[in-house]
């Protein structure tokens, strides 16, 4: 397997692929219903050991617009391990569905899970060039390596090459990456703050929400640091000077003083009286009406006082 592409395609990978394969290979895993994790998986320098996981099989559609190609969503496949071959009839269904939903999409290629690429992955790959020539294969690590900062997403191409004098097609590595659309982000955003099953405190809770702010603000800081650097070695000579990178860190310079504006400073203050005023008037309101139903059950209970012993009511 060769190292990287030369193809020259540009992939663009959305979350929604991401989250199908991954829910595939969940709802399989759960399935099978394994023995403990002691007779089946093991952790080795702090990657589990998932060897004898299950592997998913489906197909990627998407567009391709010139040299872009933009993956947008996948379905499941029906996948013979015993002939290495796909439920071909299944395919055809799938495909005809999808198209009816999606006219501008067609089948890019296909995935798994696995920590490579294997050999017997090529069979499935020659077996969907009838649809797709020159077919994409996304593959989706499922092992946990906290160590580990990229996704644990790769994308293959296949090239043919010729090794010792035979043309052989093999699997080549290619660059993509992550694109998004608004609904895609208000749902990775909604699955990211969902409570924990298990019921979790609010610490607990809490703990993560700053752990999250605080590697946003740790990336922000590095990108800052990575943009400073650069900078300066161009004022120093060592970089070449590049007009657009300067023209667009100019306009990014020329946000910051209208963020510091008097008028900015007046509306924001503002804004913030009038959210503590609409804040006050709801506890007011909370406490007349805590008060009413307090009052309500005193007269109701010093009523049935005031017919045995002739007293009046309290209010």
């Amino acid at each position: 397997m060769a190292s990287s592409s030369s193809s020259g395609l540009t992939f663009k990978l959305h979350p929604l692929v991401i989250v199908n394969i991954s829910d595939h290979y969940t709802r399989v895993k759960s399935q099978l219903n394994p023995p403990p994790l002691t007779s089946t998986s093991a952790t080795i320098n702090g990657v589990e050991n998932q060897q004898q996981a299950p592997r998913v099989y489906g197909c990627v559609i998407g567009v391709q617009r010139g040299r872009t190609v933009e993956i947008f969503n996948s379905f499941e496949l029906l996948y013979d391990p015993s002939t290495h071959s796909l439920d071909r009839p299944f395919l055809k269904k799938k495909q005809e569905l999808y198209k009816k939903v999606f006219p501008h999409f067609y089948v890019l290629g296909w995935y798994s899970t696995g920590s490579d690429a294997q050999e017997s992955d090529m069979h499935i790959h020659r077996a969907l060039m009838d649809i797709n020539e020159s077919p994409l294969y996304v593959l989706l690590n499922p092992a946990i390596n906290p160590a580990q900062k990229d996704l644990p997403v790769t994308i293959y191409e296949s090239e043919l090459h010729v090794i010792d004098g035979i043309p052989q097609l093999i699997f080549v590595r290619s660059s993509y990456t992550i694109e998004t659309v608004e609904a895609e982000r208000i749902s990775v955003d909604h699955v990211a703050h969902l409570k924990p099953s298990d019921g979790g405190s609010a610490a607990t809770q809490l703990a993560a929400h700053l752990t999250g702010i605080h590697s946003a603000i740790k990336m922000l800081n590095s990108r800052i640091r990575v943009l400073h650097h650069y900078l300066v070695g161009m004022q120093k000579g060592d970089i070449p000077c590049e007009n657009s990178l300067l023209r667009q860190v100019s306009s990014l310079l020329r946000r910051l003083p209208a963020i510091e504006s008097e008028k900015f400073q007046d509306d924001f203050l503002m804004e913030y009286n009038d959210t503590l005023l609409i804040t006050y008037l709801a506890m007011f309101t909370n406490c007349s009406s805590t008060m009413n139903e307090l009052v309500d059950k005193f007269n109701t209970a010093y009523d049935r006082h005031s017919r045995r012993g002739g007293r009046t009511a309290f209010i």
